[in-house]
């Protein structure tokens, strides 16, 4: 099958399109035909050599986190999906791979796409969706009336996050360029910060929740916005404890996580704040709460550009200009014959 493969971890890599042979599909599985996947900033992480430590890829290496597409085959204890379905998922670490022409995901961790959205349009949004989910609902417990703090608030984490902690019924504040702020607005956010003629600091005290995605400054200064009691939720880092436990990583792992999360850990613990890391999972059943939600017309996708297939090292280059607004998404279809 064709692919986008990265042959060797480093900034200076990049993923070339070529041929791999088909994924093998487990009992558990769903054989898919990728119609469209998104582009994250995970892959080219991934692919710089980042996540090394805690996820030790082998190389060759397909990447692609979100996809959306056609059931072709199914393994045989698979029980609720079937060829013809029309799917998407984040699929499971080292089972990923929606950079090709097929992939194979755990029935767990798989749901129908929303009815309501194209196959570009649903491939936008596993991964984001399940991160804002898991952070928001699971950890935060993020409740009505409430206040949160979400940084970068145009971007595929932020856009989400901003909607869907106004159906919860939080009041939201988000950080944008000058450009994006009366845009971000319209997403739902009761305060826009412009981080180019303001600092979030000094405008915003007595909050209940931060989900953070920004630098390690960006996440000291926010301990000074959330209240006694109040929680920060990082998607970007450092790894805390509970996560090397989590992951079962080795000694030598865990020593170097908790090395790394040990001056947060003691600043929030001093302010009386909940400091966690999250690096989401696979969930079919949480991607199932997130599909009734747009199909309600709670949320919407928000999307910056489709790129053909052929661009993916452009797409993976746009993405890590962080200048998209929204998701990047890659269509596949009619890139080979089907």
């Amino acid at each position: 099958m064709k692919a986008a493969i990265l042959e060797q971890y480093g900034k200076k890599s990049s993923v070339r399109i070529g041929e791999m042979p088909a994924p093998e599909l487990r009992d558990d599985e769903v054989l898919i035909q990728v119609h469209a996947a998104g582009v994250n900033l995970l892959d080219s992480k991934i692919k710089n050599g980042e996540f090394k430590l805690i996820l030790p890829y082998r190389l060759p290496l397909i990447l692609g986190h979100d996809v959306a597409g056609v059931v072709v085959r199914v393994g045989p204890r698979v029980q609720r999906f079937k060829p013809g379905d029309e799917v998407y998922s984040r699929p499971d670490d080292f089972r990923i791979g929606a950079f090709a022409e097929l992939i194979a995901v755990k029935e767990d961790s798989l749901a129908l796409k929303p009815k309501s959205l194209t196959m570009e349009e649903s491939a936008s949004i596993p991964l984001v969706g399940l991160t804002v989910w898991q952070a928001l609902v699971e950890k935060a417990n993020l409740k009505k009336g409430q206040k949160v703090f979400i940084q970068a608030g145009s971007g595929g984490v932020g856009t989400f996050a901003i909607q869907l902690a106004k159906h919860l019924g939080a009041f939201v504040a988000t950080t944008t360029s000058t450009a994006n702020v009366e845009w971000v607005k319209q997403l739902g956010a009761n305060i826009v910060i412009d981080y180019k003629k303001d600092d979030f600091e000094k405008v915003l005290h007595g909050y209940d929740v931060v989900l953070h995605s920004q630098d390690s400054k960006a996440l000291e200064k926010s301990l000074s916005v959330l209240k006694p009691g109040g929680k920060i939720i990082s998607i970007s880092g450092p790894a805390d404890p509970a996560f090397g436990e989590e992951i079962g990583a080795s000694w030598f792992v865990k020593a170097v996580i908790r090395l790394l999360s040990l001056g947060i850990m003691r600043k929030a613990k001093l302010s009386n704040i909940s400091f966690s890391f999250l690096f989401m999972k696979a969930n079919g059943n949480q991607l199932r709460e997130i599909t009734t939600l747009i199909d309600s017309g709670a949320i919407r996708p928000v999307i910056d550009k489709v790129f053909p297939f052929e661009s993916i090292k452009e797409a993976m280059e746009y993405v890590e200009t962080g200048r998209a607004k929204g998701k990047v998404v890659v269509n596949l279809q009619g890139t080979w014959p089907c």
